[in-house]
């Protein structure tokens, strides 16, 4: 009875306190401000670390929870690329460290409309690539993000393989946003969180003068064969449902190992309650173990079991 009531309660209190924030009538910086203080709610496990570095030139959080980390997770915030950063993220990244055994490393990458794109990909390539270069082997990194970073973990993937650059052993796609022309909208009887005009205005902000079908700004529309496996969860009361499920039949169809968890009655990023919210914890529990069983020792990988698609009930 009490898992019921508290994922009422959460509801109500997205729609009530988070939702009304997003929205182009709200003045960015207001809305960076206010996003921060509701962010305060999504805590981290005990016995989390936290300490700042720099990557490429961009500042970074990285979190801890294990003394040996297995790898090293490579975290992009969301916040539809005009709001959020590393550290409204700390609880979603401190349950991550928890779950998959590795540092996860947050870059705080420049936000729109102060920096339009391409300059949230440009510090996410420079992020990695620094990864790189300090030794660290990309089949021991993973690239994991929620909603617009969600959308930058496969800009970046489809930047790197077009450079002919190592890809990192796979991707953990929490409610991306992976389609900013919003052609496609799920219509859910209630959204909880996110707002279709705020959105739209944030992918306006973001995108500048290029078009809003680009691949590294919508990348499901890009060429997503060979790229690492994925792991897609997403809610079913969402208005970006149609994005993960588009993405999902897609990257399957062009050869990217794919499973798609769809959360029913769960919202947008609904990964940011783990810990209090049983769903939300056992969700991220998946996707600690989806990052662990791809991390390798850089060794040919088997052949992959046939791509499938689950429902969460």
């Amino acid at each position: 009875m009490l898992q019921p009531a508290l994922e009422a309660g959460l509801r109500q209190t997205m729609k009530r306190l988070v939702r009304p924030l997003l929205t182009p009538r709200l003045p960015i910086s207001a809305q960076r401000l206010l996003i921060r203080q509701a962010y305060r709610s999504s805590i981290p496990p005990r016995g989390t670390r936290y300490s700042r570095e720099t990557l490429g030139g961009v500042p970074a959080l990285r979190t801890c929870w294990s003394h040996t980390p297995a790898g090293v997770v490579l975290y992009f915030h969301g916040g539809a690329y005009i709001i959020g950063s590393p550290d409204t993220h700390r609880g979603i990244t401190g349950h991550l460290a928890k779950a998959s055994g590795c540092e996860v490393i947050a870059p705080d990458y420049r936000l729109a409309p102060e920096h339009p794109f391409p300059a949230a990909l440009d510090d996410a390539e420079a992020s990695y690539l620094a990864l790189l270069e300090g030794g660290r082997p990309p089949h021991r990194i993973a690239f994991a993000g929620d909603s617009a970073g969600g959308g930058l973990c496969l800009a970046l993937a489809l930047r790197l393989k077009a450079a002919g650059q190592p890809l990192p052993s796979s991707l953990t796609l929490f409610s991306p946003w992976t389609d900013l022309t919003q052609s496609r909208l799920y219509s859910p009887a209630s959204e909880p969180v996110l707002q279709a005009e705020w959105t739209r205005h944030a992918a306006r902000l973001y995108a500048g003068d290029h078009a809003l079908d680009t691949p590294l700004l919508s990348p499901v529309f890009g060429d997503l064969s060979g790229l690492p496996p994925m792991l897609i969860q997403v809610g079913g009361d969402e208005i970006l449902l149609n994005d993960s499920e588009r993405l999902a039949t897609r990257a399957r169809r062009q050869g990217t190992e794919v499973r798609l968890d769809i959360h029913n009655g769960l919202w947008h990023v609904f990964q940011v309650h783990s810990g209090p919210l049983a769903r939300a914890t056992a969700a991220m529990a998946t996707a600690g173990e989806h990052i662990r069983t791809h991390l390798t020792d850089g060794s040919p990988p088997a052949p992959a079991p046939p791509s499938g698609a689950w429902a969460s009930a």
